[in-house]
């Protein structure tokens, strides 16, 4: 699984006859965080006569709510906007202040969708994917080649810990974990404890 997750908080602002839109885009973990940052944007812009927003969470969930305006000018192409661009963890949402001149429901999809997308790109998204973490437990002797063999599987340490053992702590694409866990047994002659967890979710350069 790879998607895309905002690295900072995006902003954006456009004028469309008269009406103003600001569009924010934020990393989210779960509904909560989203409806909090949705209720102080609302406090934010309580002038303002409408807050669309959308999300998708990092594991799909999706929401979605015009907050008044037509439905379906606002807030599903915003989310049509998240799905084509491969975004999770996201909440997007567009404060319009009404300028006294009506859209129409093309002119507004238009822009809200424009204010979005702006957000978007400000918020410097980053790709996520998926990896396979593996564990190694090895005598002090082995953990130098255990190491390499890291390396060699193009892998990524992220824990080292020595005690009475070395634990030993990497991510490798799911492909490649197979491969590292046997070499890491063929290194230690069977002595090392070996475990695989599937599925973290982790920026790519990781």
């Amino acid at each position: 699984m790879e998607f895309f997750s905002p690295s900072r908080a995006g902003t954006s602002a456009i004028t469309e006859k008269r009406s103003r839109f600001l569009g924010r885009v934020l990393s989210i973990r779960d509904m909560d965080e989203a409806r909090a940052e949705l209720e102080r944007i609302r406090t934010e812009h309580h002038a303002a006569r409408h807050n669309p927003w959308c999300c998708i969470l990092p594991d799909g969930t999706e929401r979605v709510s015009d907050d008044g305006e037509p439905s379906g000018t606002s807030g599903p192409p915003m989310l049509e906007l998240l799905r084509r661009e491969r975004v999770r963890g996201a909440l997007c949402v567009v404060t319009r202040y009404f300028g006294g001149v009506l859209l129409g429901a093309g002119g507004l999809s238009r822009a809200y969708t424009a204010a979005a997308k702006a957000a978007l790109e400000d918020s410097s998204p980053v790709l996520f994917v998926s990896k396979t973490r593996v564990t190694v437990v090895c005598a002090y002797r082995a953990a130098p080649r255990v190491k390499s063999e890291i390396a060699a599987c193009g892998g990524s340490l992220t824990d080292a810990e020595y005690a009475e053992s070395v634990t030993l702590s990497a991510l490798f694409d799911p492909q490649r974990a197979a491969e590292f866990g046997q070499r890491a047994l063929e290194i230690t002659a069977g002595a090392a404890s070996v475990e695989t967890a599937e599925g973290e979710i982790v920026p790519c350069n990781t």
